[in-house]
């Protein structure tokens, strides 16, 4: 979906950029020393959108702290504006399209990461592209601590087919074990686990379901 431009988007951000990473490659196995008064588990939510889930996410886990990623920079505004509105302190966010996110993290690192509403990159020819690609799946599972999770939510159903395809070849290198999944997730028993995105209450009101797995890395 094309994002609309907020005129002077840079100079609004300076206003932000306590809340804003600048090098996350610097940050490489310190990232809870950025949270100093939290001491819970460190999640990272990879393409965050306008904030509606790491928000929800981070008011409901107040000890833990949370990473967002966004590499729309009127986009992340919105979301770091929504943050700093409910002055929390355990909310931190990276402005980059990541490619290889092991060169962020340390290994063991990280304690669950979030997938929410990813780019599905429709054509086959770019299917390297999509965050659940192989590749980036051994990622995922490098960066996650001994049973670290990795949860995933898409209104896409191709791309959740192309992702448990990617789950499958990718086992013997990732060790992810399937902890749930379903295809309508909000008339599970996982509905209440995962905050609600700005997109997902847009599609659920439409009628449409929502694909959601969380695996585990053993």
């Amino acid at each position: 979906m094309r994002q609309r431009k907020i005129k002077d988007i840079e100079n609004k951000l300076l206003d932000y950029s306590d809340l804003i990473v600048e090098d996350p490659k610097a940050n490489k196995g310190c990232w809870r020393n950025l949270f100093p008064e939290r001491e819970g588990k460190l999640y990272v939510e990879i393409g965050c959108g306008k904030g509606d889930f790491i928000l929800s996410s981070a008011q409901q886990d107040p000890e833990n702290c949370f990473v967002a990623i966004e590499g729309f920079s009127s986009v992340i505004y919105r979301a770091v504006s929504k943050v700093r509105k409910a002055q929390l302190g355990n909310v931190l966010f990276v402005l980059e399209f990541v490619y290889d996110i092991s060169t962020w993290f340390q290994d063991g690192e990280v304690d669950g990461i979030f997938l929410n509403f990813s780019d599905p990159w429709p054509k086959k020819k770019n299917a390297k592209r999509r965050l659940t690609y192989r590749d980036r799946l051994e990622q995922y599972s490098k960066i996650l601590s001994p049973h670290g999770f990795l949860r995933i939510k898409t209104d896409n159903d191709d791309f959740f087919d192309f992702t448990l395809e990617e789950i499958e070849i990718s086992k013997n290198k990732t060790g992810f074990d399937t902890v749930y999944q379903t295809r309508d997730l909000h008339n599970s028993e996982w509905s209440r686990l995962s905050p609600r995105t700005e997109y997902e209450t847009k599609f659920s009101e439409a009628g449409k379901n929502i694909n959601f797995i969380e695996l585990k890395k053993i």
